[in-house]
């Protein structure tokens, strides 16, 4: 070995050694970082190319292990960087941290959360690509910045013309207040506003006051969906652009071409834009001069990814808040129980303070009136309930626009022989294909297998086989029959949109879709959850949720949470005009129309709501009140995914360094999912339940080797993947 060392040092061979994050699962016997040699000292955080048995990849500078855990290395097997990315700045000392947090909280390798978080065609550029893309704003405070390229040609002209703010609208007393409370405090915060209270003119004005404060500040802003970052990006750049150029606000998010996603990230981390808005994803962006987080529509479930390291963008963004003494707001007009719980107003401490706008931006605007429809007393297999439907014949009669809403795309759910009672199965999957008229074909949408209907039977030969229930495709020619007979106010025929993810798969067609809306060229719109929340529609007027009891029987405990928070955000793109606030509606057509959950819907109570499921949710020790933990497992058999998880169970008991942790930890046994085969793939879960978040994180950690090592077991072959989900939305 001095041998080897020696040639190493007389040969010049590089001397240094970098500890490196590659892509790597955690799983994997290369999920910690690994050692590779260089010519020159690389700071913590460079990007680097690295050899990886044939492969070169990209790679990231980490810190040093720390004294005493180092491995012993033999200098001779260690292989050299091939390239360092030295044009661009390192990632930050917050921004590894960050990684650090999610990969130890979510049971996930430092490297796969890293790289992740990278945009991928960072992997095939080279140093020289690099630094041609790279783009380096002169540095300075924003009036400076504006006198380049990016700066209006008045601006340039006249620097002296650069407004120091932009004043839209006139702010109403609780914005004035939610404001003056944000100044006031560190935070974090739950903004808990009205739909059409503000909240965004709120966000914005926070915005611009932290921007103005610092030189070189930023500010993330994020939304749950790709299909509301848009209409966002264009308010933001409509106020901040003509104070800091319209390249400094960007978005990310996994709808951008390789290319765009690239220079959004960049323009992030070399800090000249100032502004970022993106989904969840976004909550990685390196922005190294941090000071506001927002995250919008802090309920939604998209904040949590359900692939890879499956973490909550809404809790990351606590953390990276905490991390890098950034202020964190959050808001909403109905707030994950969680975040309810957790917050306070300033009189009663909490974890978040809790600023309230219960009211409409308006000097009249009032919210929407509820109006329950029992469909036990409307006639037998009636679809749109009478009442409902002249109802919206008169919103269409006055030149005013409907909303109907059913969170279920395609015709319908099933197609059925009556015969031989044969149903529409995926043969892939254990779920049915979904009926799609437009196509005539019968959709998987778990796996994507799709087949055209079958012209008979499959297996009686019976020609008579008829779509089951309804999703939006079937409700649109519905309506158009119901309203053949109405006029619009200049004698047109009625015009129906619907908007959903079958209608809005080509680019451009959703941005097409919502001008036809906003111009008033659509009566009745009729769509999923896609429409009914984030959207600013002037002109609807009346709101109805068809057949939304489904959710009110689910075996997920969070059903009646989601339900009620999607009712809220339904009802609230009604009457968000002042002018035509009084005679909103909103109408759900219900079996149960004396449920506790439509009650507080009508009083749009959500106080009241939240209080009663955080009630019972606390006397079954559910979330908030518990902490969770689900494994999953995939395999070619349910009888191997159970296996390999009960096992894995068994052995835990085992664990003698968290021996006096077992008595706070519940191990259920294995279960197949509520949806157990996708693409011929058999899925099972285990639930692990702590009062503890500490007690259950210790636990986790320990637990990893004992699901490595089970997995090479002779009971478990045939075991595919398996993956750790903490702190999970579906059970």
């Amino acid at each position: 070995m001095k041998v080897r060392a020696s040639i190493a040092n007389s040969l010049n061979q590089p001397a240094h050694r970098v500890p490196v994050l590659l892509h790597t699962p955690v799983y994997s016997a290369l999920a910690h970082a690994l050692t590779y040699l260089s010519d020159q000292p690389l700071c913590p955080g460079t990007l680097v190319r690295v050899p990886l048995g044939q492969r070169e990849l990209l790679g990231v500078v980490w810190d040093a292990a720390p004294a005493g855990t180092e491995v012993a290395l033999d200098p001779a097997r260690l292989r050299p960087i091939t390239a360092a990315l030295l044009s661009l700045p390192p990632l930050s000392a917050n921004w590894r941290a960050l990684i650090s947090f999610a990969a130890a909280y979510y049971q996930r390798s430092p490297g796969e959360v890293a790289l992740a978080a990278l945009p991928p065609q960072l992997r095939d550029l080279n140093s020289l690509q690099l630094a041609r893309r790279l783009n380096r704003p002169a540095v300075g405070r924003a009036r400076e910045k504006l006198l380049g390229t990016d700066a209006p040609a008045s601006v340039q002209a006249d620097p002296a013309s650069i407004p120091e703010t932009i004043d839209l609208v006139a702010l109403t007393a609780e914005q004035t207040r939610a404001i003056a409370q944000f100044h006031a405090n560190p935070g974090p915060f739950l903004l808990f506003g009205a739909t059409g209270s503000g909240k965004t003119e709120v966000f914005m004005r926070c915005t611009a006051d932290l921007l103005a404060a610092s030189d070189l500040g930023q500010a993330l802003v994020m939304v749950p969906e790709i299909n509301l970052t848009p209409q966002l990006e264009d308010r933001f750049k409509a106020r901040f652009g003509p104070l800091y150029g319209q390249h400094a606000v960007v978005s990310l998010h996994s709808g951008m071409t390789p290319a765009q996603r690239l220079k959004s990230w960049l323009a992030a981390h070399s800090g000249s834009a100032r502004i970022v808005l993106g989904t969840r994803m976004a909550v990685f962006a390196s922005m190294p001069q941090l000071k506001l987080i927002i995250v919008d529509e802090e309920h939604d479930p998209s904040y949590k990814s359900h692939e890879g390291a499956r973490y909550s963008a809404r809790d990351l963004a606590i953390y990276r808040g905490r991390l890098e003494g950034a202020k964190v707001m959050l808001g909403s007009a109905t707030p994950s129980l969680e975040s309810w719980h957790h917050s306070r107003p300033s009189a009663e401490g909490g974890r978040y303070l809790r600023l309230e706008m219960p009211s409409r931006v308006g000097a009249n605007a009032l919210l929407p009136l509820v109006r329950r429809v029992d469909m036990n007393h409307q006639p037998k297999a009636c679809v749109i309930a009478p009442p409902l439907l002249a109802a919206i014949s008169q919103r269409i009669a006055k030149g005013e626009q409907s909303m109907v809403f059913l969170n279920r795309r395609g015709y319908a759910p099933v197609l059925q022989c009556r015969d031989c009672d044969w149903k529409s199965s995926c043969p892939h999957c254990s779920a049915y294909r979904v009926f799609h008229k437009i196509d005539r074909s019968l959709r998987c949408h778990h796996c994507g297998f799709a087949e055209p209907v079958p012209r008979a039977c499959p297996d009686c030969g019976n020609v008579d086989i008829a779509p089951v229930g309804r999703g939006t495709e079937r409700l649109e020619e519905h309506l158009a029959l119901l309203l053949a007979g109405i006029a619009r106010p200049d004698g047109t025929p009625v015009r129906i949109v619907r908007i959903d993810a079958d209608t809005t798969r080509l680019k451009g067609t959703l941005q097409a879709q919502l001008a036809q809306v906003h111009s008033g060229e659509v009566d009745v719109l009729v769509g999923t959850q896609m429409i009914a929340k984030g959207h600013d529609f002037r002109r609807i007027t009346l709101v109805a949720a068809i057949n939304p009891d489904g959710a009110l029987f689910s075996s997920d405990f969070r059903a009646p949470e989601r339900l009620f928070g999607l009712l809220m955000q339904a009802a609230g793109r009604a009457g968000r005009d002042a002018g035509n606030s009084s005679r909103s509606e909103m109408w759900v057509q219900t079996c149960y129309p004396t449920h506790p959950l439509f009650a507080a819907l009508k009083e749009h109570d959500y106080p009241a709501f939240a209080q009663s499921q955080l009630t019972e949710r606390l006397q079954a020790g559910m979330p908030p009140f518990c902490f969770q933990a689900l494994v999953r497992a995939e395999a070619g058999t349910q009888q191997v995914a159970q296996a390999f998880l009960n096992a894995a169970s068994q052995a835990s008991t085992d664990l003698t360094s968290v021996a006096h942790l077992l008595p706070y930890i519940t191990r259920y046994p294995a279960v197949p999912m509520s949806i157990q085969r996708i693409a011929n793939i058999e899925r099972a879960q285990l639930l692990i339940e702590s009062p503890s978040r500490t007690a259950l994180q210790r636990f986790l950690s320990a637990w990893q080797a004992v699901l490595h090592s089970t997995r090479k077991q002779p009971e478990c072959k045939g075991l595919l993947r398996w993956a750790i989900d903490v702190d999970p939305l579906l059970i």
